[in-house]
């Protein structure tokens, strides 16, 4: 399973989407180009305060990123899709999400292997990025059986 960012705008969105990705043990895949300047150091500067953030992976353009992409692509759109609760996720998923400002191309909706939907509230057109990320990668976790086990030792009490 691996989550994968077409194109993203907002660099807070891909720090958040890193930081989603070290804590829940996946790999984030970012489609360039990007709409701020992406560097490594960037990358390590979106991560906070998590030191290592984990296993990102850049691909310089769609073709590439569909050379390596290793499994089904979902595409999380508001575009004629499957309702989330309804769709069955693998373990090699690929969950792929759109640009905020724009979603993704037609040619991106086309190679799609599945679509899903993440249903909202009458009258609510979208979730920030990453919450999307982060409701449909953890759906896709229970499922699969991959939701990393819970270690109480590692959270402090607090009062």
């Amino acid at each position: 399973m691996l989550l994968a960012l077409f194109q993203p705008d907002i660099p807070q969105n891909l720090g958040a989407a890193i930081r989603l990705g070290a804590c829940l043990d996946t790999p984030v895949h970012v489609i360039e180009p990007c709409g701020f300047p992406l560097s490594d150091k960037a990358i390590r500067r979106a991560a906070l305060d998590y030191g290592d953030p984990g296993e990102v992976v850049r691909h310089p353009g769609w073709d590439a990123f569909r050379i390596a992409a290793p499994g089904r692509i979902v595409l999380f759109t508001t575009r004629g899709a499957t309702p989330l609760h309804d769709f069955a996720f693998r373990p090699d998923d690929v969950l792929l999400f759109g640009r905020e400002s724009s979603g993704v191309p037609d040619f991106v909706h086309d190679a799609a292997d599945a679509r899903v939907i993440i249903p909202l509230s009458r009258g609510r057109r979208s979730f920030n990025l990453t919450v999307s990320a982060a409701i449909g990668l953890s759906e896709a976790l229970r499922q699969t059986g991959r939701f990393p086990a819970f270690h109480p030792q590692d959270f402090p009490a607090h009062d």
